[in-house]
């Protein structure tokens, strides 16, 4: 699995010439859709399935300034799945390898309709994959 890496960019700054707090939570959310692209379900796919997936919780610590145009490596694990919430944990590292964000988010999956999806039953494949990346040792796909 790639790791998902994020460039800096100078719009993502503030007058005091670091990132705002704000673009580490848009980060998070770049990665997580990149890992469903990565294992195979890309949200286009899950769209036309009429899956759509919104944040339940979304929590983060910075540990330490980012920069433009530093690259941030946003390292993923599976927390939590029990086929109805998903939950990830998010490790953003600079290029020196200092941790810079540490945060997690949680997502649920819904039908079209807004109702809650059994995955394990509606899904099996999916569940399956997002199944094993919570069993895997997450360093193994960091």
């Amino acid at each position: 699995m790639e790791k998902y890496r994020h460039r800096v960019q100078y719009y993502e700054t503030d007058k005091m010439g670091m990132v705002h707090h704000s673009n580490y939570i848009r980060w998070m959310e770049e990665a997580r859709v990149d890992f469903l692209a990565q294992i195979g379900w890309n949200f286009d796919r899950l769209e036309s399935l009429g899956i759509v997936s919104p944040v339940l919780e979304v929590e983060g610590k910075y540990r330490q300034s980012v920069r433009f145009p530093e690259l941030v490596t946003i390292n993923i694990s599976v927390s939590k799945f029990d086929g109805l919430k998903l939950k990830i944990n998010y490790e953003m590292v600079n290029e020196k390898g200092a941790i810079v964000f540490k945060g997690h988010s949680e997502h649920c999956f819904l039908d079209s309709e807004g109702r809650p999806i059994r995955m394990k039953d509606k899904y099996p494949e999916f569940y399956k994959s997002l199944m094993y990346f919570q069993e895997t040792d997450p360093q193994s796909f960091k």
